[in-house]
C-alpha cells in the first residue's frame, strides 16, 4: 500500500509539460468582425429574398429570429448570475 502512495507522489507526475506557444495558422483571430458583418449581410439578404416571394413567411421568419435572440439574451443573463 505504501508503495502505491509513494509512486503517486513522485516528482515526475507533478511536473507540467510545457509546450512552446506557437500561433496556430488555422485559427483566424483577426477576422471576427468581418465574419459578423458577413453573417448580418447574409441574414438580411435571405430575409429580403424570402420576403420578395412570400410576405407572410418573411414576417414569420423575422418573428422567429427576434424570438430566438430574446431567448438567447435571457438565457445568457440567467446563467451568468
Amino acid at each position: 500500500m505504501n508503495l502505491l502512495l509513494s509512486e503517486r507522489n513522485t516528482p515526475s507526475t507533478r511536473t507540467l509539460i510545457q509546450h512552446p506557444q506557437s500561433p496556430d495558422p488555422l485559427i483566424a483571430k483577426s477576422l471576427q468582425r468581418e465574419q459578423y458583418i458577413g453573417i448580418t449581410i447574409l441574414l438580411i439578404g435571405s430575409v429580403a429574398a424570402i420576403g420578395f416571394f412570400s410576405r407572410r413567411f418573411e414576417e414569420a421568419l423575422i418573428f422567429a429570429i427576434v424570438l430566438s435572440l430574446v431567448l438567447m439574451v435571457l438565457i445568457f443573463f440567467f446563467f451568468t448570475l
